[in-house]
């Protein structure tokens, strides 16, 4: 078995699993049932984002119990919430600050990920994760920032794009650090057990 480092498990991958699984089904529904009213899709994106902060923000409560990994849950939690909190008080009824706000949000959530990806984990398969979504978290971003000629619709689209590609990574993610999770307990019980056996018996007098 591969020795596994234990300091970069996720412990809560719950949250990525239910994070990814929002995300998924808000890309799909952008991407394929229609823009629809743009008022409606916008508080939907709110609400959305909201929930994504405060799903971080739990996960963030219990990597504190570990006492590691919470920082960055924090920052997620907190990038969510400030974007879903502009989009539903100040930008409201204002579609080119809506792009706006969405646009930066993508770009600081990809740059995010990028750094988690480089400096908050040494698997390579989580690290190969999270620089690939936030890459195209930055790409997409930049897309929606510069594309002033776009209907509004496309910009849901290319925001419900991202949301996939979000959804789509976190869910694998998750599935990932629950499998090192799993090799992780046992090898604690492997090494519990060679322990036991390596234990002198005291000889009585």
């Amino acid at each position: 078995m591969a020795k596994i480092n234990r300091r970069f498990i996720d412990k809560h991958w719950m949250v990525f699993l239910v994070r990814g699984g929002m995300a998924a089904a808000f890309g799909i529904f952008a991407l394929f049932c229609g823009a629809g009213n743009i008022d409606n899709i916008i508080a939907v994106i709110s609400i959305l984002l909201l929930f994504m902060g405060i799903i971080d923000a739990v996960g963030a409560l219990y990597s504190s119990t570990k006492k590691h990994g919470w920082f960055n849950s924090v920052i997620d939690s907190l990038v969510d919430v400030v974007a879903a909190i502009l989009l539903l008080f100040v930008t409201a009824g204002n579609l080119a600050n809506c792009v706006l706000v969405l646009s930066i949000y993508t770009i600081i959530s990809g740059a995010i990920d990028i750094f988690h990806g480089f400096l908050s984990t040494v698997d390579p398969t989580d690290r190969f994760i999270r620089v690939l979504a936030g890459i195209c978290g930055c790409v997409i971003g930049i897309v929606i920032l510069n594309a002033g000629n776009f209907e509004i619709s496309t910009f849901i689209r290319f925001f419900g794009a991202y949301m996939m590609i979000v959804g789509t990574t976190s869910l694998i993610y998750g599935v990932h650090n629950r499998a090192q999770n799993m090799e992780d307990r046992v090898a604690r019980s492997e090494s519990r057990k060679k322990g036991n056996r390596k234990k002198p018996v005291s000889k009585k007098k």
